[in-house]
């Protein structure tokens, strides 16, 4: 559901952009709803901007360090993005309780920060048994593994992520700030049109 009403929002301001300034804008995400793995969706379909931020400023610099420092022998340089991912998340989660802090004011319950060291291990889990299993021929159909994916992202989410979000009344206060906002466009173009 948050990403249909984000991919909205995002496609109308693309469309502004694009109409008034010539320019398309990059989509936040790429259709994460065909996830195949939480590699899949967090690396390639969910929140690219964010992604690539993460990617070059946590994900690089501590893969670049696993492989100097703890997984020397090339063998096991394969094993090196594992830290680096946990890491990715780590951050991540940090960011995200900031975020809501600002939006919500509470203090953090750290179910956010535990919504993605949760998908962190367990990317990391997936990672590791997708190395053992390509090792012997083996892979989840995309019929099983998509379902699977999304099904726990969206029970994760609604264990962990939206809670804290929801008993403070923040998405009442975004229902009311974009009844606003359509309110003041209504009357802007009302007026514009009785020019």
């Amino acid at each position: 559901m948050i990403y249909f009403l984000v991919d909205i929002v995002l496609g109308l301001c693309n469309t502004i952009v694009r109409a008034t300034l010539g320019i398309e804008l990059e989509l936040p995400s790429d259709e994460p709803y065909f996830s195949t793995s939480l590699q899949d969706f967090w690396g390639r379909r969910w929140n690219l901007m964010v992604t690539n931020i993460l990617r070059h400023t946590v994900y690089k610099p501590v893969r670049s360090a696993s492989e100097t420092v703890l997984f020397r022998q090339q063998q096991q340089k394969k094993w090196a993005p594992l830290p680096a991912v946990l890491a990715a998340f780590i951050v991540s989660g940090f960011m995200h309780e900031l975020l809501f802090f600002y939006v919500t004011r509470v203090t953090p319950t750290w179910e956010v920060t535990c919504f993605f060291v949760l998908h962190g291990v367990c990317l990391v889990v997936e990672l590791w048994v997708k190395n053992v299993l390509l090792e012997h021929g083996f892979w989840l159909h995309w019929v099983v593994a998509a379902p699977l994916t999304i099904g726990f992202v969206v029970v994760t989410a609604a264990w962990l992520f939206f809670p804290p979000l929801l008993e403070n009344g923040a998405d009442a206060r975004a229902i009311e700030e974009c009844k606003v906002v359509v309110k003041f466009l209504t009357k802007m173009l009302w007026t514009l049109k009785s020019l």
